[in-house]
């Protein structure tokens, strides 16, 4: 019996992916060569890897044993073919989620020099505030940030984003500037929730060698940083937000730093991806790229 790895990477992405149609878009092969071969790989195993119905592709027991190996077979065959591949144009396409504002302001406005320099990429780009799940929804790589999470993801981190507290002209004519901590009991902030969930508002501060949060009042709550920025600009409280995406509206005018004295804790900025110890060249040259495009908007993570 001799199974072929193909086979085998189809196998492992549509696992990953519970679906037929979305691994033949991740690995840019039709889905009807996606049912094809797994139904070859099947018959030569003697074996039903995949309950299906019209809504739910789910492993079977056998499917469960036979992953992780097919995993590390992939693996192998990745690593032997990334041994000969040295000097070849790169070429193929590469799935990344970004954040919005990262994808809008600094990295899509730089991709033209990306793929001047690999004319045979193709890049799928995601831009969400939302934090998705890389390996279901077939992402090669993703920026994070905040907490990485995901301990099945391997990267790194890229550094830290300086963090600064807004507010906008209106908003300080109507209530006041702060000027300490004890002031902000009669402010409000704009409340950021990614889930829109019932966390209570508050404002980080540094304390004794750590991060306070103090509890605020807030009449707005939302779930996206364009959201976030409109939000403040319109004088309905306070945001923590990193300096980076502020410093245009700054300038403006539009909105003014308020309590510098008191940032809150710089967020981390990670670069993550779903190919294990072995990334494949186009996954590595992007990242490669990202992390270069991105290095002076980060200050170093000291954390």
């Amino acid at each position: 019996m001799s199974v072929d790895v193909e086979s085998l990477k189809i196998f492992v992405k549509v696992a990953e992916l519970g679906s037929f149609t979305r691994a033949g878009e991740h690995l840019g092969v039709p889905k009807a060569r996606v049912s094809l071969r797994l139904k070859a790989l099947e018959a030569e195993l003697g074996s039903r890897l995949f309950q299906r119905s019209t809504r739910v592709v789910r492993l079977t027991p056998d499917g469960e044993a036979l992953l992780p190996r097919a995993r590390r077979l992939v693996l192998e065959a990745d690593d032997i073919g990334a041994m000969f591949q040295a000097g070849r144009a790169l070429r193929g396409r590469v799935r990344i989620d970004l954040p919005v504002n990262f994808a809008r302001n600094i990295l899509i406005p730089r991709l033209p020099e990306l793929l001047a320099r690999h004319p045979e990429l193709e890049m799928v780009i995601s831009t969400t505030d939302r934090r998705v799940e890389p390996l279901r929804e077939g992402f090669d790589c993703v920026l994070r940030i905040g907490a990485p999470g995901d301990a099945e993801l391997v990267g790194r981190k890229l550094g830290a984003l300086r963090m600064v507290n807004c507010a906008s002209p209106a908003y300080l004519r109507k209530h006041g500037t702060p000027r300490r901590i004890e002031d902000l009991d009669d402010h409000l902030v704009v409340h950021y929730s990614s889930t829109l969930g019932v966390e209570a508002p508050s404002f980080e501060y540094p304390h004794e060698g750590g991060y306070r949060e103090r509890p605020m009042r807030s009449v707005v709550t939302v779930n996206s940083a364009d959201a976030y920025l409109a939000a403040c600009v319109a004088g309905l409280g306070i945001i923590q937000a990193p300096w980076t995406g502020m410093r245009d509206s700054l300038a403006a005018g539009a909105l003014v730093e308020v309590l510098p004295a008191f940032p809150c804790a710089p967020m981390p900025v990670s670069l993550l991806h779903t190919h294990g110890r072995s990334a494949p060249r186009r996954v590595r040259a992007v990242m490669s790229w990202i992390a270069e495009v991105l290095s002076p908007h980060l200050d170093a993570d000291n954390g």
